[in-house]
């Protein structure tokens, strides 16, 4: 518990204001410029990577208001899922998310495997009551070990730890906007924040790409 209160800054809940991301001035300490800037996977689109761990409370917390930005966001943004493999533990949420990726589920079952672990205590990082909470949530056993345990589940969970280091994560949640800049709710000051920050860094990347 200690490490994961070292990875996930508990900061306090705050309102959410619909005009938020429009009001906030974008400050040199509120990000990190990558060097080297890493190449994106998305083309033309500027990318987004969320680094996140579902057993963060600050990565639940920033759910809701990262949902609500990507609703409003334009569509020249392409968002990336990294689960974070901070320590061997960390491995089975990894597992999970990519297993739920691969069945083409992530989309269906992304928030309810925060909400049935923080907020329902359902031991999600026990793989016995995973296999049991998979099988309620309408995916077959077999199915789901298949792509738990398959080589390919295993190569990306060691791709996303390469990627952590090559990124230099250090915290949950963090996101990376277009390979340059990286800011996380330590670094902006809270998730609200977070989410304010990287609206100004995808403009301010966008203005920056050939045109």
């Amino acid at each position: 518990m200690k490490r994961l209160a070292s990875w996930c800054l508990l900061v306090a809940a705050s309102l959410f204001a619909s005009s938020a991301f429009a009001q906030t001035a974008l400050r040199s300490g509120d990000f990190v410029r990558l060097d080297p800037p890493q190449p994106v996977t998305t083309g033309s689109a500027i990318e987004v990577i969320e680094f996140f761990y579902y057993g963060c409370p600050i990565c639940y917390e920033l759910q809701p208001q990262m949902s609500r930005w990507l609703v409003q966001a334009p569509n020249y943004i392409a968002l990336r899922r990294i689960p974070a493999k901070a320590s061997d533990i960390w491995e089975i949420f990894a597992k999970l998310y990519f297993s739920l990726e691969v069945l083409g589920e992530i989309q269906r079952l992304h928030w309810p495997v925060y909400d049935n672990f923080h907020f329902d205590g359902v031991r999600l990082n026990d793989e016995k009551v995973m296999l049991d909470w998979v099988t309620r949530n309408g995916i077959t056993r077999e199915r789901f070990l298949e792509a738990y345990n398959s080589p390919d589940t295993q190569a990306r969970v060691n791709e996303a730890a390469e990627m952590m280091n090559r990124y230099n994560v250090r915290g949950v949640p963090t996101i990376v906007v277009d390979g340059k800049y990286l800011s996380s709710a330590r670094i902006a000051g809270g998730t609200r924040q977070l989410m304010q920050v990287v609206d100004k860094l995808v403009q301010q990347a966008r203005s920056e790409r050939p045109q």
